[in-house]
């Protein structure tokens, strides 16, 4: 195998907090944002996409701190083909030790009579528009959007111009997932081969996962010559999503002897970022999801669980440790104390200060006084209720009864606290978690089409916690929340008070554009 430090470094370019957040129902706080970005920071992300800038007065705060406060990755603000858009966006990332503009245009057929310029009045855009950015910063990415279903001539064409105009890297978005690996990597072959000044730049590839070949795509277009991948945890994204980060970075690891690229990527924090991004995002992650699913390195069938007793490498490529994942999953109950909870929460990827501690502890012990046993799955979810910022939102739950009989219809006594007021009320439905949320109606008026309501536990056993997961609709803004507790019902408000109090929040902020 070729010595590592010989071989050619693959940037990674997140765009989570960008091109992720952009999946309906996935919108984050202004904590939660700079939270996930000191993650991507400390895990050795190359390039941040922290936001949108000109979307929202969020949007420019979240990525001028997340700026502020980035110790190693180069902080990248996108920005559409006008002047107002760059210049807000050079305001947001100029504080970066190593800021980026992103400005991008649809360059395809179908997007190019979205603005309804011809051919050269978009070339005569793009000159200006990323002479505009380079003139602001050094450091430029330019990105013909819906690429892949762009003439070829043409495409080569307004590459060019960017080049000259001063782009530094040149993105080659897959914008609707359409494309196949071949097609990919002849792409980035033919513009490396014909666009003058290619050679002076980076090519970067971001593919969609329509079709679900996005890391197919992205690698195919390494090999091909791209050095830069774009990419969200756990695929995050509009429609199918995006290509995932741990899935090339894994990829390029394991498969180091047939594709020998490195990345700076500490693998070992993969699923600690990755559970997070689920816990802030409303998005959980599929049981077989690769890499960092909860079935990825689980064995049930007899003859897999023989062999892996025997040499683990014959049903695992790659140790669950690599990617930060514990190999023993340690119990804990009712009489376990302090230490234990931090030690293993520490393992887990929870490094909580004192304060932190007590009240999650406070929880803990709750939790144990109703479960025999209290496995790594439910502090997970634990903590996922811990960490939801709940005491600053508009609306929470305070008290809830429901009364259930064999006839219909079901009660439930609902205590909410809005805007710091209780507010009580009892309504009727068809079982009790229809009361529940009659009841939530009742007291906060509303007018929401619930597209999702869907349960599972946690863990085995009739004590397991059940989480529930929300998504509701209002006037095209989507919200997801989630919660967990034994009582199926509780889980419930409380899922359904955290998509509300998300969905109130998408109320006030203006959704960007989307790009790539």
């Amino acid at each position: 195998m070729t010595d590592s430090k010989a071989q050619d470094h693959v940037l990674i370019f997140d765009t989570t907090l960008r091109d992720g957040e952009q999946s309906p129902g996935a919108t984050m706080t202004h904590e939660e944002k700079l939270e996930i970005a000191a993650m991507l920071d400390e895990m050795g992300v190359d390039i941040i996409e922290a936001g949108f800038p000109i979307a929202s007065e969020g949007d420019f705060n979240a990525v001028s701190e997340i700026a502020k406060r980035a110790e190693h990755s180069v902080i990248c603000g996108l920005a559409r083909a006008n002047a107002a858009d760059i210049d807000r966006c050079w305001e947001a990332v100029k504080h970066a030790k190593q800021p980026r503009i992103h400005t991008f245009i649809g360059t395809s057929p179908l997007h190019r009579d979205i603005p309804n310029l011809t051919k050269d009045e978009m070339a005569g855009r793009i000159h200006e528009t990323v002479t505009q950015a380079r003139n602001l910063c050094d450091n430029v990415q330019w990105s013909p959007m819906d690429a892949t279903r762009t003439e070829e001539d043409y495409l080569c064409r307004v590459i060019e111009i960017a080049i000259k105009a001063g782009a530094t890297t040149i993105n080659i978005p897959d914008t609707v997932g359409y494309t196949a690996p071949r097609e990919s990597a002849d792409l980035i072959r033919m513009l490396i081969e014909k666009v003058p000044g290619a050679d002076e730049i980076t090519f970067a590839t971001h593919c969609h996962n329509d079709l679900g070949m996005a890391t197919a795509n992205s690698l195919a277009a390494v090999e091909a010559g791209a050095r830069q991948i774009e990419c969200t945890i756990n695929g995050l994204g509009e429609r199918a999503g995006n290509t995932a980060l741990e899935e090339v970075v894994m990829a390029l690891k394991v498969r180091n002897d047939i594709m020998p690229y490195r990345t700076g990527i500490d693998t070992q924090k993969i699923m600690n970022i990755s559970r997070r991004v689920a816990t802030v995002s409303g998005f959980p992650v599929q049981y077989n999801k690769a890499i960092v699913g909860k079935n990825a390195f689980a064995h049930e069938s007899g003859i897999h669980q023989d062999g892996m007793l025997k040499n683990a490498e014959t049903f695992e490529i790659m140790r669950p440790e690599d990617v930060g994942l514990a190999e023993t999953n340690l119990v804990l109950g009712k009489h376990s104390g302090r230490a234990a909870l931090k030690a293993k929460l520490s393992e887990l990827g929870y490094n909580l200060a004192d304060n932190q501690l007590k009240d999650v502890f406070v929880r803990f012990k709750a939790l144990a006084d109703r479960k025999k046993e209290v496995y790594e799955d439910d502090l997970l979810a634990l903590m996922r209720d811990s960490s939801s910022d709940a005491e600053h939102d508009r609306i929470q739950v305070k008290f809830l009864r429901v009364i259930c009989g064999t006839e219909a219809p079901q009660s439930a006594d609902l205590t909410l606290s809005i805007d710091g007021v209780d507010h009580q009320t009892t309504a009727q439905g068809d079982g009790p978690v229809d009361a529940t949320f009659n009841a939530v109606k009742t007291l906060f008026p509303h007018e929401v089409n619930l597209q999702l309501y869907q349960v599972h536990a946690v863990t085995e056993g009739t004590d397991a916690q059940a989480t529930v997961s929300v998504r509701m609709e209002e006037d095209g803004k989507i919200a997801t929340g989630q919660s967990a507790d034994t009582d199926t019902v509780v889980a419930s408000a409380k899922a359904y008070v955290n998509a509300l109090n998300r969905l109130l929040v998408r109320r006030e902020k203006t959704a960007p554009a989307a790009i790539a």
